[in-house]
């Protein structure tokens, strides 16, 4: 197992801003970024709202922590979270944490714990608040982890004509080329991509409807790639850079 993939991650999760539809796709998705030593998530379970969770929670070994609503119109599930989040950063037993909630009162519990130098991974849906999405190192829409069979799944891959017609996508795309490209213009496309995920921490190609960077960037048929074998390597990095014109050489 590799030190990124041994990274010790805690998750946890806000059952009052987030659909029980997502969790197999979030354990997986978690899986990118280390093994999850701490499960928790946080309502009042008591509530008939949140029952569906009970057969997520059985599957994945996720700990329900209890917490009854004391004020009307008062998040006390956030400020629940937020405690445990800071007892377990000072724990110093942890590598990184994932926030699963679309609430913007996580936004300054994600910048403190990346000052102590630990990544945030947060999730939340599609109307999450920007500050709280910046403030995260890596931040994924959970539509694309819900359950294909549910309706809210995501949807079917964007053409490239209205992937051309994006600016911001476009310029995105080319900005990241740019700087990461060598002096005949070929970038190596795990560089590319770090760079769009530092610009843009919620920067996924699966909200286009490509599961890879590769096939959205060809996708636009802006660029050019080709595979190469690096020396002693059995595997082909990937580069892609700018289409020039016939002209050019």
């Amino acid at each position: 197992m590799s030190e990124q993939n041994s990274a010790r991650l805690a998750i946890l999760i806000d059952a009052d801003n987030v659909s029980p539809t997502i969790v197999d796709g979030l354990v997986a998705e978690t899986a990118k970024y280390g093994v999850p030593t701490v499960k928790r998530i946080y309502g009042d379970w008591t509530t008939p709202s949140l029952a569906g969770w009970k057969d997520a929670l059985l599957r994945f070994s996720i700990t329900p922590i209890q917490q009854f609503g004391y004020t009307v119109g008062k998040n006390a599930t956030d400020s629940a979270m937020i405690i445990d989040a800071m007892d377990l950063l000072y724990s110093g037993k942890l590598d990184g944490f994932c926030i699963v909630s679309s609430d913007s009162d996580f936004t300054r519990l994600a910048s403190r714990i990346r000052e102590s130098g630990l990544p945030v991974y947060g999730f939340g849906e599609m109307k999450t608040p920007k500050p709280f999405v910046n403030a995260c190192d890596k931040f994924t829409y959970v539509e694309i982890l819900r359950d294909p069979a549910s309706d809210a799944a995501a949807s079917d891959p964007r053409p490239g004509d209205a992937l051309k017609g994006d600016t911001a996508l476009i310029n995105l795309l080319r900005g990241a080329v740019d700087d990461r490209a060598n002096d005949e213009g070929w970038a190596h496309l795990g560089a590319v991509g770090q760079y769009i995920s530092s610009q843009k921490p919620d920067f996924d190609s699966r909200n286009y409807g490509y599961a890879k960077l590769s096939k959205l960037i060809e996708a636009t048929s802006l660029f050019e790639t080709k595979h190469e074998s690096p020396s002693g390597s059995g595997g082909k990095a990937v580069f892609i850079r700018r289409k020039r014109s016939k002209t050019k050489k």
